[in-house]
């Protein structure tokens, strides 16, 4: 195709291969946007395209990707924010004839490669984020250099048990993937998962391999692509590459002690009640 589809925040180019998306950099532009700068989209880690109605005038264009295609979106996990969807193209009402246009012959092109009946993919076809990265989690400094994760832990954020193992560094062959946890909800944090780790996780809190988020604390823009390079890096050294989910109940102590942190913040004006008791529940139910 070749052309070029202008909307909110980004612009689509159409190519005989793939769909470069650039993203601008204005003030109203969402910093993980502003982070990716731009991204190449192989049609073939593409597994859809819809056309729907948007909010307050405008219609949205959004190429669904395909599982297991893309490092970001599989480090997000399902955690991003309509706004913050790099997959979606948002454009005025008016515009919709055009973007329906692109739409059936983005379709077209990705019917062509056997869009409709892809599997998850079997290696990252998407570029992940650049290498180094690093951002400013509540308890330590998160790097990566390409080859292995390091912690650098700060004494005014870090527990007593991170404190006393000292600062870390994972080799990404050591690895077998990653958990993101937006900073957006209560309790984000980044954490590696080890093939040599225990099956039932510790608290994050407490756990060497994981890093927590906090207010102003490894915002989206920076953790998420560190989360996602991370990944790709795990996957390249032969790792699963899959971003799992540790499961097993907690300790009643360490669910005590976030309840009444909650507590403080509600009391501080920080929480709101319905957030207060939402989170309260999810909290018991752990245990």
């Amino acid at each position: 195709m070749g052309d070029v589809l202008a909307g909110f925040h980004a612009a689509w180019e159409f190519e005989s291969d793939s769909v470069l998306i650039r993203f601008e950099r204005g003030i109203r532009t969402p910093k993980l946007f502003q982070a990716l700068g731009e991204r190449r989209i192989p049609l073939e880690a593409i597994a859809g395209v819809t056309l729907t109605p948007g909010k307050r005038g405008t219609v949205v264009l959004r190429a669904e990707p395909r599982p297991g295609a893309d490092p970001l979106m599989e480090a997000a996990d399902g955690q991003l924010k309509e706004g913050c969807d790099p997959y979606r193209l948002v454009l005025p009402a008016e515009r919709e004839t055009l973007a329906e246009y692109y739409a059936d012959e983005l379709r077209a092109r990705v019917g062509e490669i056997g869009g409709a009946d892809k599997e998850p993919a079997e290696r990252f076809l998407v570029a992940a984020p650049e290498v180094p990265r690093a951002f400013k989690a509540y308890d330590a400094k998160a790097s990566f250099d390409g080859r292995a994760v390091s912690f650098r832990w700060f004494w005014t954020g870090a527990s007593s048990a991170k404190w006393k193992a000292g600062d870390q560094t994972f080799p990404v062959a050591d690895l077998m993937g990653v958990e993101w946890r937006s900073p957006e909800v209560f309790e984000g944090y980044l954490r590696l998962l080890r093939r040599d780790g225990s099956a039932v996780a510790p608290a994050v809190d407490q756990d060497p391999a994981s890093v927590v988020f906090g207010l102003g604390y490894g915002p989206v823009h920076e953790s998420l692509p560190f989360a996602a390079a991370v990944l790709a890096g795990v996957r390249s050294a032969g790792g699963a590459g899959v971003v799992q989910v540790s499961s097993g109940r907690r300790d009643p102590g360490d669910v005590a002690e976030r309840i009444r942190h909650l507590g403080e913040l509600h009391e501080a004006g920080l929480v709101t009640d319905e957030e207060f008791s939402l989170k309260k529940a999810e909290l018991l139910a752990e245990l």
